[in-house]
Order: structure tokens, then C-alpha cells, then sequence
């Protein structure tokens, strides 16, 4: 489901998640009577019947194979897919995709649960990649069934990855649907791309076993940072730094892409020099130099998105686990990026250990201190960035920017209360199929007797959540000034390449904040001190337009205005 069809469906319901209290009024009694007689047909016949589903209907046939953690097996697939708000029948015969898959099951601890989550690849008849596009998302061959077990709204991964794909550079997309393997009702799965390297997934240039020196070395990367699981984990390298002082544990990076098979020792020892020099530059004492520091190697907007995720969500899995980071070549912006983003069933006041349920508190200040003896915890350089004033100042600037668009409580509310109608009538057979409902689930810190009741909790924790982060990211109250005239001395203005701003009051001194396009957005632009109250600008890499300079002096935000021909 797209976030455009999401948005227009909570539109058409004007039903806001916060109020799901009233769902049992909203939905008629022949739901309840048809529950109850698929209630009764689970214990007559031992699986629930399907017989249509307003989610696209997924049927695999194994052909009497077991499906394993590694390798995958052969099995066909077939998708009922009838289109928008349109009911999918069991038995009809006209499908969304028919053809061959190769399937296993995929992840780490959520493998221990009865309801399992599978990877999968298209394939054509020789059994090669074919890459095909499933209910609208883009053609690739390479995607995950996710089970959303311990996660009874069903919703904590699809929310984060619809709001995180509005304003991210990507994030999966997600479609809802049922599954059914070898005629046995399965319960809701999110259909979910796999993270992987593509122009219509991480769009970095692909590499060859002969790209092994000048600019072809320098790029695409993936490196993940989690547990040693899966076809593609455990070889990497160990950071040189530890999480915290005194810590036992040490920062393993892996490398995602080119998968351990395909990558080369040249481009083994480039990238992981690479992030080695970036930890030291983090380390040093002169990291946040606008100039030399980690501004010069790293993306500090993907930055700052990643942060925001995490920390909506609360993700305690957050820049330990699940981490993913990716770099371009240096021919083509060569910076490190922050994401995709993943695994978030754990997010969202799920979790009793550690961090734990409440929704107040950063992740990424506390788990260190409330968990140091975790196997994973989170590398130094996440706390690190927040040293740097001027970027926790941008970072609270985009919060704000975000919560007036893309996570606004409407978008946000908004979201859940569609995901909910959308799975409210499907819901029913997959909690019959897995009754996990009044039961607690490792690692729930809420335990619902009923669906509209984790519902009512996820809603009520999100609107806690949203209260304490405008508190704890809000600007400090400021004056904004644009400054012209004989106050501000901003030569050359036209700007070709670089410019010099300058107070010509000789004891003012000045920090550079941020520079912002026409539309509001942060440009990433080289800054150098040449004094205490100078500061000199490289636009040379810039298009032409009108771009806005903000900077610190006396606790005021100054804006300087400055055309780039």
C-alpha cells in the first residue's frame, strides 16, 4: 500500500487511531458472527479456511519440501491481486504474479517463534534472478515475508518504513498481505523489499571483482552492523575503538555489499580503512571541524534522519543491531549514508528489557548506561556527533521541520488508523491461526487482551512519545536576524565559488549553523574558520539559486542572504 493510498484512506474513514476505542461500534456484528464461525472452524478442522481477503491473497506450493533456514528451496508462488479496494477470491484464476521462487526462512530470533519469517528470490525456469515488480513496488527479484509475530498491532515495521520512506532517501517498501504455504493458512505478512544494492532500492554504483583501484574502488558499499546471522553475515572487520570507556565489547562491521563471495581484498581493505579513518577523525579532538572533521566523510542529513527514526521509535535495537550504512563513489558525492532502515518490531513501547517500554528517554544516551553488558551496544561515534553543538542544533531543526510535514501528528495518527482498517477484517483469522492475543509474547512490555487494545496502546504511547521529543529537541528561544548593511560584511555576493562572511564588529564572535536552499532544505556546504569572526563558504559545488547562510553570534540566529550565479 502506498503512502499516498494510506493518507487518502485515513481521509476517507476520519477515524484517528487515538480514538480506536470506539472501533467495536464502528465495525457491524456479521464480523464478529464470521470470526466466531472461523473461531469454530480452527478447532473442527485444525487451520483457519480463507476463502477471500481484501489484502492480495500469496500462495506457495513447496511440493512436499520442507522450508529451511539455508539454502533456499524450490516452490511455485502465485499472488490474487485484484486491485485497489477490490476483494481477492481464493479461487480465482486470473493472478498478479505466477511463477518460481526460491525460499527460505530469514532472520535471527524471530526464527525461535512458530510463525516464520522467509526470504525469497524470483527465479525463472533455469532457476536464475528474475526481476519482476510485485503490487506496485519496484521490479526487483530479492524480497522478505516479515511475521510481525510478537508484534500485535501488526503494524511497528510497515508504520516506520511508510513514514521513513517519506522523507529518507530510501526505505523499504511494504505491502500487506496473506499467505498461504502448501494449502495452510499462514496468517498476515508484510511483503517487504529485501535491502540490497539497485537504482530502485540503495542506489550506488555496482561492483566488479576488477574494480580494484582509482575511483571504481572508491564505491558502492553496503556495511551493516549486526548479529553474525544469515547467508551474507560474519565476515568483516572489528573496530579499533570501544563503545564506551572500559567496555568489553567491540564494533563488528560486516560487509553487506558486494556480498562476502564477490568482494575483492582491495575493496576488503579500502572500505574498511575507510570507516577505520572516519572512527579516528571521530575520536580526535578536532572531529567537529566544519572543514577537516567527520562533516568531510559523512552525510550529517542522513544522519540526522537515521537519529530521528530511531528515536520516534525508540528502537532498542537502534545503531547496535540491524545497522546499515552505504557509500557512493567519490566521483559521486563519496560520503557515508545513514540506512536503510530496519527491523522495527521491537520499537514502538514493545520491549521490557533495557530501554525498556517507557516513552520517554534517547536510545541513543541510554542504552549504553542501562544495558553495558549487552553483546551488542552501540558504537562511541553515535553520542560523539551529539557533541558537536551545531549538528544537535540542525538535528532539532529538522525534527522541526519534519513534525510540520512529514511527521506531523496527522501523517503520523494518521497512518496507524489506516494500517488498522486495513488489517482489521484480516486480523481476525491470523490471531485465530496465532492466538497470541491476552498472552505475552517475548519481549512485550504491554500485553493487550484484544487487537483495538494494542491498538489504544501503540496510539497512546506514540502521542507521549511525540509530547517528550518536541520537549527535549525544541529550539532554545532566539532571535532570528537577517543581517545586512554595515553589520554584516558578505563579499563576493553574487558568489561563483567561495565567499567570506565577516561582523565587522572585530569582538563578535560567529558559528556557522546551517545554509538552506529556496525550499527550507540543508545544503551540505564546506565551511572554514578564518577567524574569530570570519567565516569562508565554498559554493562552488552548488547550482546556481538563492541559498541562505545561518549562523551563532550572541545567542541570535543571523541569516544572510547570498545568490550562487
Amino acid at each position: 500500500m502506498t503512502l499516498s493510498e494510506i493518507t487518502a484512506l485515513s481521509h476517507a474513514n476520519v477515524i484517528f487511531a487515538k480514538n480506536i476505542k470506539s472501533y467495536n461500534m464502528k465495525f457491524n456484528f456479521s464480523l464478529r458472527v464470521s470470526a466466531l464461525f472461523i473461531f469454530l472452524q480452527i478447532h473442527l478442522n485444525g487451520q483457519v479456511t480463507l476463502t477471500q481477503s481484501n489484502l492480495p491473497v500469496v500462495l506457495i506450493d513447496t511440493h512436499g519440501e520442507q522450508i529451511v533456514d539455508d539454502p533456499k528451496i524450490n516452490a511455485d508462488m502465485k499472488i490474487i491481486y485484484n486491485g485497489q479496494d477490490k476483494m481477492n477470491n481464493i479461487t480465482d484464476s486470473v493472478y498478479h504474479f505466477d511463477g518460481k521462487i526460491g525460499i527460505e526462512f530469514r532472520g535471527s530470533t524471530s526464527q525461535s517463534f512458530p510463525k516464520k519469517p522467509y526470504g525469497f528470490e524470483l527465479q525463472d525456469n533455469a532457476g536464475e534472478e528474475l526481476e519482476v515488480s510485485l503490487l506496485g513496488m519496484p521490479k526487483e527479484s530479492d524480497w522478505t515475508f516479515n511475521a510481525t509475530y510478537n508484534d500485535k498491532t501488526l503494524m511497528r515495521d510497515g508504520l516506520t518504513y511508510i513514514l521513513a520512506g517519506s522523507f529518507m532517501e530510501y526505505a523499504p517498501r511494504v505491502r500487506y498481505t496473506e499467505l498461504m504455504i502448501n494449502g495452510q493458512y499462514q496468517g498476515i505478512y508484510l511483503l517487504i523489499e529485501k535491502i540490497k544494492r539497485g537504482k530502485n532500492r540503495v542506489n550506488i554504483a555496482k561492483m566488479k571483482n576488477t574494480d580494484n583501484s582509482g575511483d571504481a574502488l572508491t564505491g558502492g558499499y553496503i556495511i551493516k552492523i549486526d548479529k553474525e546471522t544469515g547467508s551474507n553475515s560474519g565476515e568483516g572487520w572489528t573496530s579499533h575503538h570501544a563503545p564506551f570507556p572500559d567496555a568489553w565489547q567491540r564494533t563488528f562491521f560486516q560487509y553487506e555489499y558486494p556480498k562476502n563471495k564477490n568482494i575483492t581484498a582491495e575493496q576488503k581493505n579500502y572500505i574498511s580503512n575507510h570507516v577505520t579513518m572516519i572512527e579516528n577523525v571521530l575520536a580526535g579532538t578536532d572531529f567537529a571541524n566544519p572543514e577537516s572533521g567527520y562533516r568531510k566523510y559523512i552525510d550529517t542529513r542522513s544522519l540526522m534522519d537515521y537519529i530521528i527514526v530511531n528515536e520516534l521509535t525508540k528502537n532498542p535495537d537502534a545503531y547496535r543491531l540491524s545497522t546499515f550504512f552505504y557509500k557512493q563513489r567519490d566521483s559521486e558525492g563519496g560520503k557515508i549514508k545513514f540506512g536503510p532502515v530496519w527491523d522495527y518490531n521491537l520499537a514502538l513501547g514493545n520491549v521490557d528489557y533495557c530501554t525498556q517500554g517507557d516513552p520517554e528517554g534517547l536510545v541513543i544516551e541510554e542504552f549504553n548506561k542501562v544495558c553495558p553488558g549487552d553483546g551488542w551496544v552501540i558504537p562511541f561515534w553515535w553520542n560523539r556527533v551529539l557533541e558537536d553543538s551545531t549538528f544537535y542544533r540542525d538535528l532539532k531543526l529538522r525534527w522541526k521541520e519534519l513534525r510540520n510535514n512529514q511527521l506531523s501528528d496527522l501523517k503520523i495518527f494518521g497512518t496507524v488508523d489506516s494500517l488498522a482498517m486495513l488489517v482489521y477484517q484480516a486480523k481476525d483469522r491470523n490471531f485465530i491461526k496465532w492466538p497470541v492475543l491476552g498472552e505475552y509474547v517475548w519481549p512485550n512490555y504491554f500485553v493487550g487482551q484484544t487487537y483495538d487494545e494494542e491498538i489504544v496502546f501503540l496510539s497512546d504511547w506514540l502521542e507521549k512519545r511525540l509530547a517528550y521529543l518536541d520537549d527535549k529537541w525544541k529550539i532554545e528561544t532566539v532571535n532570528t536576524v537577517e543581517l545586512s548593511g554595515n553589520k554584516v560584511i558578505l563579499s563576493p555576493n553574487p558568489v561563483t565559488d567561495m565567499t567570506q562572511l565577516r561582523m565587522n564588529t572585530l569582538s563578535s564572535v560567529i558559528k556557522p549553523i546551517s545554509v538552506l536552499d529556496m525550499n527550507g532544505q540543508i545544503v551540505q556546504i564546506p565551511v572554514i574558520y578564518t577567524g574569530e569572526n570570519e567565516l569562508s563558504y565554498d559554493f562552488s559545488l552548488c547550482k546556481q539559486g538563492v541559498y541562505f547562510i545561518r549562523y551563532l553570534n550572541d545567542n541570535n540566529i543571523l541569516v544572510s542572504k547570498i545568490v550562487k550565479l
